[in-house]
C-alpha cells in the first residue's frame, strides 16, 4: 500500500491526539459520580414505581416526574447558566440519558424533551426565546416536542408538506399541516415545528395554547407505550414573525444538526437499557437451575452473558468518545454559528452509534429473553418489557437503514480528501495485536473503497454496498475506541487491574477483523472484476499479516464468571 493509500485509510475519524487525552467513562469525577447516582435514585424512587400507570397514559404522572426532574437538575444538563441551566457538557448529558434508560417509557420522553425538545432553542434561539422558553422546560413546567416527520414523508423529512405562509404586514406566520408520530405529543406545551415556506424549510415555535393547534388520538404501539405518541394537527394556526427559530429558509440546518445530537443521545439511552436487560440476565441465570446447577454454569450461557458485556463495552467506549468530540467542539472559542457547522461534521460519528447501540440492545434484550426462556415471554416478567420496548430504537431519529446511507456517503466523501488533511497515528512504535487488526481492517476498508471506485458503482443506488461500508465503518470506530479506552486504562493502572478490559478489547478486535474480512469479500465479489482479477485480490487478501487467532471461548468465559459475580455490568 502507498503512502497516499496509508493517509486515506487511517483518516477516517477525528483524533484528538494520544491515547491518555480521549475522554473514556472512566475519566468522569465526582461532580459526574453525583449526577449519575442522582439519576439511578429518581429512576429508583420516582420513575419504576409510576411505569405501569404511565403505560396507561396517565399524563398526570408524566408531568409530575417532569417536574421531579426538573428539581433535581436533569432537564438542565445542557442549558446555559444564564437561562437557569447548569451549562454542562454532552458527556454528562450521556450520562444522564444511560442511567435515564433504566426508565422505561419515560426515558423516551425525557429524551425528547431534553434533546430536540429544549436544545434547539439553546443552539438557534434569540436571546429572547431562549429567556421565554428555557426557564420554563428546564423546571418541567413545560414540556417540550419536536415535529418534523409526516405521513407522506417518512425517512424523507425534509421533503414536508406544513406550510408557513407570511402575511401582507410580516408579522405572522399561518402554518397549515400534519405531523406524525410525535412524541410527547399530548403532554407537550411547546413545539419545535418544520414548515415549507418560499424561502425553503423553516423552524417555528407553536405553543399548545395557540389557536388550531390540536393533537390527535395516542398512537396504539407495540412497545415504549406511556410515552405519548400522537399526531400534531395544524390548521391555520397564526404563529408571530418573532417565534420563527433560527433563519426562514434554514430550517434544515435547524433539523439536521439536532437530529445528529438526538441520535447519540438515543445511544446512550439505548447502552443504559442494555445494561438492565444484563442485569436481568445474569440475575435469573445465577437463580434458575436445570439438571441440578444454576444455568450460568452451561458454557452457551456464559457465552451469551459475556457476548451482552463485551458489545456493551464496545458501545460505551465509542459513544463517549463521540460526546467528547462534541464537546471540543462546543467548548471552543469560536462563534456559535461556527461551532454549528463543525457539529455537522460529525455525523458520521452520531450515526454510527445510534446504528451500533441501537443493534446492541436488539441483540441483548433477545438474548435476556433466551435466556428467561418461557418465562422471559411472560408480562410478568420485566425483560419482556424491554423487548418490546427496544424495537422502536431501530427505527426513530432515522431508521437504521437511513443512518447507514448517511454513513456511506460521508465516507466516500471524507476518506481521499487532500493530502494536508490532519492523519490519525493509529500506528506506534510498537504495534501490539489489536492495533494490527484495526490497522489491516483500515486497509480492507481502503480496498473496499478502491474497488466499487474503480469498477464505477453508486453505492446510492445499489444499496447492498452502503449497507457495508457502513458496517464496517462502525466495526472500525468500536475497536478503535475500545483500545483507546483500554491502553488509557491500563497505562494508569496496570495490565494486571485491566485484564477484563483487555479481554472484551481482545475480542471486538478479532471479531471485529473477522467480520471486516468477509464484508470486504462480499464487496470485491460483487464487483464487475474477472475471475482471474478478483482471485487475485481475494489471495491478496488472505496473505495479509493477520495475528494468529486466539481461543476466545475462554476469554468469553472468564468475562462472564466476572459479570456473574457483581450480578451486573461490570468492568
Amino acid at each position: 500500500m502507498g503512502e497516499a493509500e496509508l493517509q486515506a485509510s487511517e483518516r477516517l475519524f477525528t483524533h484528538h491526539g494520544e491515547e491518555d487525552e480521549v475522554f473514556t467513562p472512566e475519566d468522569f469525577n465526582e461532580e459526574g459520580h453525583l449526577i449519575s447516582k442522582t439519576t439511578e435514585r429518581f429512576v429508583k424512587n420516582d420513575v419504576i414505581p409510576l411505569l405501569d400507570s404511565i403505560d396507561h397514559h396517565d399524563y398526570a404522572n408524566v408531568k409530575k416526574l417532569f417536574k421531579g426532574a426538573g428539581e433535581l437538575g436533569l432537564l438542565s444538563i445542557e442549558v446555559p447558566e444564564s437561562y437557569g441551566g447548569l451549562s454542562l457538557n454532552k458527556k454528562l448529558s450521556g450520562l444522564v440519558a444511560e442511567k435515564m434508560g433504566f426508565g422505561g417509557s419515560f426515558s423516551v420522553s425525557f429524551n425528547i424533551h431534553a434533546g430536540v425538545g429544549t436544545l434547539p432553542y439553546v443552539y438557534y434561539g434569540t436571546e429572547k426565546q431562549k429567556h421565554m422558553y428555557l426557564p420554563k422546560l428546564i423546571s418541567g413546567e413545560w414540556i417540550g416536542a419536536y415535529a418534523l416527520t409526516e405521513p407522506d414523508a417518512g425517512s424523507d423529512a425534509l421533503k414536508a408538506k406544513t406550510t408557513a405562509v407570511l402575511n401582507e404586514e410580516g408579522t405572522s406566520w399561518l402554518l397549515n399541516g400534519e405531523k406524525q408520530w410525535i412524541t410527547n405529543a399530548q403532554v407537550a406545551d411547546v413545539y419545535v415545528v418544520f414548515a415549507k415556506t418560499g424561502d425553503g424549510m423553516t423552524a417555528f415555535i407553536v405553543e399548545r395554547s395557540f389557536n388550531g393547534v390540536s393533537v390527535g388520538p395516542e398512537e396504539k404501539k407495540m412497545g415504549i407505550k406511556g410515552s405519548s405518541t400522537a399526531t400534531l394537527i395544524l390548521e391555520d394556526v397564526n404563529v408571530p414573525s418573532q417565534n420563527v427559530l433560527g433563519k426562514v429558509g434554514q430550517g434544515h440546518h435547524v433539523a439536521l444538526n439536532i437530529l445528529n445530537m438526538a441520535r447519540l443521545k438515543l445511544a446512550f439511552s439505548n447502552i443504559g437499557t442494555s445494561k438492565q436487560a444484563l442485569k436481568l440476565a445474569v440475575g435469573y441465570a445465577n437463580q434458575r437451575k436445570q439438571f441440578g446447577r444454576p444455568i450460568i454454569r452451561f458454557s452457551m450461557i456464559q457465552e451469551k452473558i459475556a457476548d451482552m458485556a463485551i458489545s456493551i463495552y464496545g458501545a460505551e467506549s465509542a459513544a463517549y468518545r463521540t460526546a467528547d468530540s462534541l464537546d471540543q467542539v462546543l467548548d471552543s472559542a469560536a462563534p456559535l454559528d461556527d461551532r454549528l457547522r463543525e457539529l455537522a461534521h460529525y455525523a458520521t460519528e452520531c450515526a454510527i452509534n445510534k446504528v451500533n447501540c441501537s443493534e446492541v440492545l436488539d441483540g441483548i434484550v433477545d438474548e435476556a429473553v433466551q435466556i428467561h426462556g418461557g418465562y422471559g415471554y411472560m408480562q410478568e416478567y420485566e425483560v419482556e418489557r424491554l423487548y418490546r420496548d427496544a424495537r422502536i430504537s431501530r427505527i426513530f431519529e432515522g431508521t437504521n437503514e437511513i443512518n447507514r446511507l448517511t454513513i456511506a456517503k460521508l465516507l466516500i466523501k471524507k476518506a481521499y480528501q487532500s493530502a494536508d488533511s490532519r492523519k490519525e497515528h493509529l500506528i506506534h512504535k510498537h504495534i501490539n495485536r489489536n492495533q494490527e487488526y484495526i490497522h489491516l481492517s483500515k486497509m480492507l476498508l481502503d480496498k473496499s473503497l478502491r474497488a466499487l471506485t474503480h469498477f464505477h458503482i453508486n453505492i446510492q443506488q445499489e444499496q447492498e454496498y452502503s449497507r457495508l461500508l457502513a458496517n464496517m465503518m462502525k466495526e472500525i470506530y468500536v475497536m478503535e475506541s475500545a483500545f483507546i479506552r483500554t491502553e488509557k486504562a491500563i497505562q494508569k493502572n496496570g495490565i494486571d487491574k485491566e485484564l477484563l478490559k483487555t479481554n472484551m478489547t481482545n475480542i471486538i478486535c478479532e471479531e471485529g477483523y473477522r467480520r471486516m474480512e468477509e464484508m470486504t469479500v462480499l464487496i470485491l465479489s460483487g464487483t464487475e472484476a474477472d475471475e482471474a482479477r478478483r482471485k487475485g485480490i481475494l489471495d491478496e487478501i488472505k496473505s495479509l499479516p493477520v495475528p494468529l487467532y486466539r481461543n476466545l471461548f475462554i476469554q468469553k468465559r472468564e468475562i462472564a464468571e466476572r459479570v456473574s459475580e457483581h450480578e451486573k455490568y461490570i468492568v
